[in-house]
């Protein structure tokens, strides 16, 4: 009589290390499932909120009556559209205003941490200025000021100015950061190499500082999509802010062009946090 094959290779029990990562896998599949319910119940909380009802508590006479908010579905339909119409402006704003930022914020803690004292005095006193008033004055210094002096700015280009400059001086300190984690010891290698000062930034303090740096960037472009919307107070772009205001007040509808608004930047904002997830998922396997 022939032995099973399950019989002839038992297989080895578990060891506890085994047994351990194995708990703490169901531990954290339970965590993002109830996370992921609760995310769901909310949401239905927030849709039921909207949704226009009416809930009676006690008799039809004397008994408490609640009302939910009621939206009007049909401008809602009627507008989406053209409201969604001002995404790619305010993508195309916030890529413009984080590209400028990035390099101001690169030059500015570069310069931060400069021994040359006018170089040292010009970065801490951009960042200082930029730091000390508010982005919404300077979107309108560049647009409203600057054509007394001659210098007549698109609004776009106002914005991006503005954007570019506030972030850059609070990005700075990011990068300075970074630069400043890369080791005393990695700097004093690349010259026992006879490397250049040059050379040992460009090859080696700062792909090590730039990899620091890339996953807190990715926060501020997240925020500064969302600051994006104050360049619509200038008027001349049409971006989502700009035309959910434009629609809402030419049509009494203040209340659902809003709410369309905010569910898009919202969208952008948990599709924009997904991406950066995963970049720090990457750039993380390299410490693995």
């Amino acid at each position: 009589m022939g032995v099973s094959t399950s019989a002839r290779d038992p297989k080895p029990p578990l060891s506890q290390a085994e047994l351990l990562f194995q708990a703490q896998k169901r531990k954290e599949r339970n965590f993002r499932m109830h996370v992921a319910l609760s995310w769901f119940v909310l949401l239905a909380i927030l849709f039921f909120l909207f949704s226009g009802q009416d809930i009676k508590i006690g008799n039809s006479e004397t008994g408490l009556v609640f009302q939910t908010i009621k939206l009007d579905t049909q401008f809602i339909s009627e507008n989406m559209v053209f409201i969604a119409g001002g995404l790619g402006e305010t993508i195309r704003i916030s890529l413009l205003a984080i590209t400028f930022a990035t390099v101001l914020a690169l030059l500015a803690a570069l310069g931060r941490l400069s021994t040359f004292p006018p170089l040292y005095a010009l970065s801490t006193f951009y960042v200082s200025l930029i730091r000390g008033t508010p982005l919404y004055l300077q979107i309108f210094f560049f647009f409203l000021a600057l054509p007394q002096l001659g210098i007549i700015l698109p609004g776009l280009w106002a914005g991006v100015i503005a954007l570019g400059l506030n972030y850059g001086a609070y990005m700075s300190e990011i990068f300075r950061a970074g630069l400043a984690s890369v080791g005393k010891g990695q700097r004093e290698a690349a010259i026992a190499l006879g490397m250049t000062p040059s050379q040992t930034m460009m090859r080696i303090v700062l792909p090590q500082a730039l990899r620091f740096a890339i996953p807190p960037t990715g926060n501020e472009f997240i925020a500064m999509t969302k600051d994006s919307a104050l360049v619509a107070a200038t008027g001349f772009v049409h971006e989502l802010m700009w035309r959910a205001v434009k629609v809402g007040r030419a049509q009494f509808h203040n209340l659902e062009a809003l709410i369309m608004a905010a569910i898009f930047y919202w969208i952008m904002t948990i599709l924009l946090s997904y991406l950066q997830s995963r970049l720090e998922a990457n750039l993380s396997k390299g410490d693995r």
